[in-house]
């Protein structure tokens, strides 16, 4: 007879998740510990969130009591495009080129829990993406599906780390899954090629200087001019340290077709920028990761590639 466990990753793989492994829930002692350390020396920059009751990142039972399992999931977000190098052109960052991620897993988690609770009346369980206080990666390493790379994503064998993560927290035990051994060895080249110097040693991201942190999350008027300068052509987000990863050599395309890029475009014209509206900018961002930026955001940004004095929100 086939387990409820064996059940569910055939039903997830149906449902287009390319990858889910399962773990015991439970307190993530030195994961925790050294989630603390990063908040304290200030490398989270300005995300004041990650502050408020840190220590329910730890133990997913904080934030669904009821929790004995957290099913881990990875989708693949590849698609082969590439990079324009147009220097009147912002280049976005792989990730939000299609429709947001945080909609397209959602769903998926969702319908494998009610597909979950179909099979077994008794389970109750809670669906995670991103926003919900999870440390998503340690899970994705303690389930199986991957391993924390220096550069601070998850690395699948499969799939190189174009993945997006999610989770479900349920309440039933299943057959967990071992979790996955480092495989960067020796190898620094995210370190190397990173403009910034972000990564500040292995395993440890300084948000402060971060490419994808000041064009995403900063919400100051200017970018800093320790980053400004060193943009490499970015307008959201930023790829480098993914792009040398030799793990990602092993990347193929995904099925998911939300995950194409927009009207075909990698890279935003610089000038067009200019001429956003907030209704043409909520139009243009509709249902997209990247409205995460805001509209003065994405100018800001452009104004810093362009080396204009001036875009006007």
């Amino acid at each position: 007879m086939i387990s409820l466990s064996e059940k569910i990753k055939q039903k997830a793989s149906e449902l287009g998740i390319d990858k889910v492994g399962f773990a015991r829930a439970g307190a993530l002692a030195d994961q925790g510990s050294h989630f603390f350390e990063w908040l304290e020396r200030g490398r989270h920059g300005e995300m004041g969130w990650l502050e408020r009751e840190p220590e329910k990142r730890t133990d997913p039972r904080s934030i669904f009591p009821d929790a004995r399992t957290v099913v881990s999931v990875a989708v693949n977000y590849y698609t082969p495009y590439i990079h324009s190098n147009d220097k009147g052109a912002g280049k976005i960052s792989r990730y939000a080129w299609g429709d947001d991620y945080h909609d397209v897993v959602k769903e998926k988690l969702r319908a494998l829990l009610d597909w979950i609770i179909a099979e077994n009346p008794e389970a109750t369980g809670k669906a995670c993406v991103d926003t919900a206080p999870v440390m998503e990666k340690a899970w994705a390493q303690r389930s199986g599906l991957g391993w924390i790379g220096k550069h601070s994503n998850v690395i699948t064998k499969e799939f190189g780390s174009w993945v997006f993560l999610g989770e479900i927290l349920l309440n039933l035990e299943l057959d967990y899954d071992q979790p996955v051994a480092d495989h960067c060895g020796s190898c620094t080249a995210c370190i190397d090629a990173c403009p910034t110097d972000a990564i500040a040693e292995p395993f440890v991201v300084d948000s402060n200087k971060c490419i994808s942190y000041a064009t995403i999350e900063l919400r100051a008027d200017d970018l800093p001019e320790t980053i400004s300068p060193r943009l490499n052509g970015w307008i959201y987000g930023c790829d480098i340290c993914q792009d040398v990863c030799p793990w990602n050599r092993f990347e193929k395309p995904t099925d998911e077709t939300r995950f194409e890029p927009r009207l075909s475009q990698t890279a935003l014209d610089l000038e067009s920028i200019e001429s956003f509206t907030p209704e043409s900018y909520a139009e243009r961002f509709r249902k997209s990761a990247m409205k995460r930026t805001k509209l003065s955001g994405l100018k800001r940004n452009a104004k810093a590639l362009s080396g204009k004095a001036k875009l006007q929100n």
